[in-house]
Parts: structure tokens; C-alpha cells; sequence
């Protein structure tokens, strides 16, 4: 069981270690596993990437992001700007639907409205403006379509977590209820969490993943 003191100093060598983040300004601290970053960032793809960066820490459980977006002076764009450049990226990516997609900005803070077919969808209308010059926030409130779950669903999750070489599917536990899947069990990190949360939000008919996976480093120790 790694301790505190050595998740926080790994976790700040990763956010050195990063060449696309100025460090200066983040405090890390570790309770229980738990990783909360704190201080600012010039960007909100800075945050997004501060968190990224610390959930590949092994032993980090969970991670509490109170990072705070200060803009430089030559960041700050109008709202009226924002948003078109908001549609403009999304209208460029190839994974996100045509005219489904509404964006509304305030204050710098951008959310995404709208319907789509599949998770990876709303995925990546995020993904699509996080890096935009100038937005301090976004609140992605798209809604997945709920379509018929496949009585399959079940075992297509399995069968992709048993692809995915960085988990152990015999420790996870998959329940379907509706178009909600369950995942239940141990994985080795907070990245491992999230990636097989993923996993189960690409199956067809899942609109929703009720992730109840717990963090344990020591599962994988060779002996």
C-alpha cells in the first residue's frame, strides 16, 4: 500500500514532468488516496490536463479538482466570439452529429445542450472545444438517446473488457438495469476507473454507468 506522501510527490514529478503545464501554481494534496489539486491555471485545458495527468499515479483513488481558471489578459474573448468558435470547432470534428449540438456561453463558462445516439458523441462535442482560447468552464448537459438494450449488452461489455490489456475483467462485475450499466470490483488506479467506465458507456444501448469500482494498487503485485 503506497502512502500519502509518496502518491503527492509522484503526482507532482507527473505535473513537472508534463511539458504543457506551467506547475508553478498547483498545490497537490493526498488523503486516504484522495488527490486534490489545488492553485490556478491560465486555461481550462490546463485543468483538464492537471487531472489527466494525476489519475496515471498509481495508487490515486479519486481525484478532487478545485483548480481555478485565471485567465491572461490576452486569453479573455468576448462571449459572442466564444460560442462561435464553439460551433465552428464543433462543426469540424467528424465525430460530433450535425445542427445536434446547442452551446450557450456566460461569463467565459460554456455549456453544450442536445441529444446524440452514442456516449463517445457527447465525448468528444466536449473534447472538441475543451482546448478553446479563452473559456474558463464547460458544463456538458447532452443526454444520450435511450434506444433498446441488446440482451448481449451484458456480455459485450465483458467481452471489451477482456480485450483491454490494462484490466483484470475477472475482478469487475457488470449488471445491466435498463439502459444503466453497474460495474462493481477492483481495478489497480484511478485511470483504470475511469477507462473501464468508458468501456461500458460504448456498448449500445447504455446511456448511463453507475461506476461502484474501487481502487486497490496491491491487486496486481507479482509474488
Amino acid at each position: 500500500m503506497r502512502t500519502d506522501m509518496e502518491i503527492q510527490k509522484d503526482v507532482v514529478a507527473e505535473l513537472r514532468w508534463e511539458p504543457s503545464l506551467r506547475d508553478d501554481d498547483i498545490a497537490v494534496g493526498v488523503r486516504d488516496g484522495v488527490v486534490t489539486l489545488a492553485g490556478f491555471v491560465d486555461s481550462y485545458g490546463d485543468k483538464w490536463t492537471a487531472e489527466r495527468v494525476a489519475s496515471k499515479v498509481k495508487g490515486v483513488k479519486a481525484i478532487a479538482n478545485d483548480l481555478e481558471v485565471k485567465l491572461p489578459s490576452s486569453s479573455t474573448r468576448p462571449d459572442p466570439d466564444l460560442a462561435h468558435a464553439a460551433v465552428d470547432a464543433l462543426r469540424w470534428d467528424v465525430a460530433v452529429p450535425q445542427d445536434r449540438i446547442q452551446v450557450k456561453v456566460e461569463k467565459g463558462w460554456l455549456t453544450l445542450e442536445g441529444e446524440v445516439d452514442w456516449f463517445y458523441q457527447k465525448e468528444a462535442a466536449e473534447r472538441a472545444v475543451r482546448y478553446l482560447t479563452g473559456i474558463k468552464g464547460v458544463s456538458n448537459l447532452i443526454t444520450v438517446r435511450a434506444r433498446p438494450t441488446p440482451s448481449d449488452v451484458k456480455q459485450r461489455i465483458r467481452q471489451a473488457l477482456e480485450r483491454g490489456a490494462e484490466f483484470d475483467a475477472e475482478r469487475i462485475s457488470v449488471e445491466i438495469q435498463g439502459n444503466k450499466a453497474i460495474l462493481r470490483g477492483t481495478v489497480r488506479s484511478y485511470a483504470e476507473m475511469r477507462d473501464a467506465a468508458r468501456a461500458a458507456r460504448n456498448a449500445p444501448g447504455v446511456t448511463e454507468v453507475q461506476n461502484k469500482l474501487t481502487v486497490d494498487p496491491g491487486v496486481y503485485v507479482d509474488v
